[in-house]
């Protein structure tokens, strides 16, 4: 039987290499110079911490990150850019990233399928949802409708078997 996994991955490779591109171009910027500002990536949790000496300039690398994340092609509605906090003679701004398909999210997904009454059999494994159906055709429907669907979190769709 015809089936497909709706997945939300994130690369860890393409956000360490986003992380370096926006530290480097931090470290060439003239208004940038002597401040001992940067970004530090925790390997274990996925999480970036922005650190600088003034709330304004947190802002300016934010939007650095952000031109760096598109480019290696990490949509902007996987992070969650937490409030910048002042500790000291420092602020700083923790970054983090979503994955997975949490329980109500795959609700919804699933909720959003059934409601179209297309021929597909959505069911949740996981922190995916595997959608099958008899007609390739009927998956593909499924796929432009959750692809139309107005989801907070960027989805993937793998493992397409016929």
């Amino acid at each position: 039987m015809p089936s497909f996994d709706i997945v939300s991955k994130i690369k860890k490779d393409e956000v360490q290499n986003a992380v370096d591109n926006a530290s480097r171009e931090l470290q060439g910027r003239y208004d940038f110079r002597g401040t001992e500002s940067s970004y530090a990536l925790s390997k274990e949790s996925l999480e970036v911490k922005l650190d600088a000496p003034e709330e304004f300039q947190i802002q300016q690398m934010d939007e650095i990150l952000r031109t760096k994340l598109a480019k290696r092609g990490i949509e902007a509605g996987s992070a969650e850019f937490s409030a910048v906090t002042r500790s000291g003679k420092r602020s700083v701004q923790t970054v983090s990233f979503k994955q997975g398909i949490d329980r109500d999210l795959a609700k919804k997904i699933i909720k959003i399928i059934k409601d179209a009454k297309l021929k597909v059999d959505p069911k949740m494994d996981g922190d995916t949802v595997r959608v099958s159906g008899k007609k390739r055709d009927d998956l593909q429907a499924a796929i432009a409708l959750v692809r139309k669907a107005e989801i907070e979190q960027p989805l993937q769709f793998e493992n397409f078997r016929d």
